[in-house]
C-alpha cells in the first residue's frame, strides 16, 4: 500500500516542476526556463534570447539571463571564454578571479557544458552605443560554455548576490534541460 502512495508524490512533484518551467528553443538548442523569468527583447543579434530574473529581497536589482549565439564554430573556446569571464570580477580579498572561480564540466544531452559559478566586484562590459558601465559590488556570475555540433553556445547570467543565490537552481535546472535541436 506504501508504494502508490510514493509513487503518486513522485508524480506530483515531477507535475510541479513541469509546471514551473516553459520549454524554449533558441538558435537550435531546446531548453526549459523557469516561469518566474520575464523574457525582453535582445539588443543585438548575437544574443539568441534574454531573459531577466526578479530581484530577491534586500537586493535592488534583477539578474540579467542572456543566450549568446555567434554561429556555428565561433565565439571561441572554453579556456578563451573562461578568461574573459574571470577577467569582468576581482575579488575582495586580491585573490586571482580564476582561483575564486568554481568550474564544473559535464554531458547533458550529447552537449558538453562547461559552467563557472563566480562572486565579487563585476565589471561589465561596455555596450556599444553606451559608456562603460560601472563595476558592481556583491555580484555573481553563473555562466556556460555549451559545445555541441551545431554551437557553441554560451549562457550567461549575472546579477546581485542575493538575487543569484535564489536563481542557482533555476540555470542549474536550464542546463540539466538543454538539448541540441536540429
Amino acid at each position: 500500500m506504501r508504494r502508490p502512495a510514493v509513487t503518486f508524490v513522485l508524480l506530483a512533484a515531477v507535475a510541479a516542476l513541469a509546471t514551473e518551467m516553459i520549454r524554449t528553443e533558441a538558435a537550435g538548442l531546446r531548453f526549459a526556463v523557469p516561469r518566474t523569468w520575464d523574457r525582453v527583447p535582445a539588443p543585438s543579434d548575437v544574443r539568441a534570447a534574454q531573459w531577466k530574473a526578479r530581484h530577491a529581497a534586500g537586493d535592488t536589482e534583477d539578474a540579467e539571463v542572456v543566450l549568446f549565439f555567434f554561429g556555428k564554430g565561433k565565439g571561441g573556446g572554453v579556456d578563451e571564454n573562461l578568461d574573459r569571464w574571470y577577467g569582468q570580477f576581482t575579488e575582495p580579498d586580491g585573490r586571482a578571479a580564476r582561483d575564486a572561480a568554481v568550474v564544473t564540466i559535464r554531458t547533458v544531452n550529447g552537449l558538453r557544458v562547461t559552467a563557472v559559478d563566480l562572486a565579487g566586484t563585476y565589471k561589465p562590459g561596455q555596450m556599444p552605443s553606451g559608456p562603460l558601465p560601472p563595476p558592481k559590488r556583491d555580484f555573481r556570475m553563473l555562466a556556460a560554455v555549451i559545445e555541441g555540433e551545431d554551437g557553441p553556445w554560451f549562457l550567461k547570467m549575472t546579477g546581485p548576490q542575493r538575487t543569484m543565490a535564489a536563481a542557482k537552481p533555476d540555470f542549474d535546472a536550464v542546463l540539466a534541460s538543454l538539448t541540441p535541436h536540429r
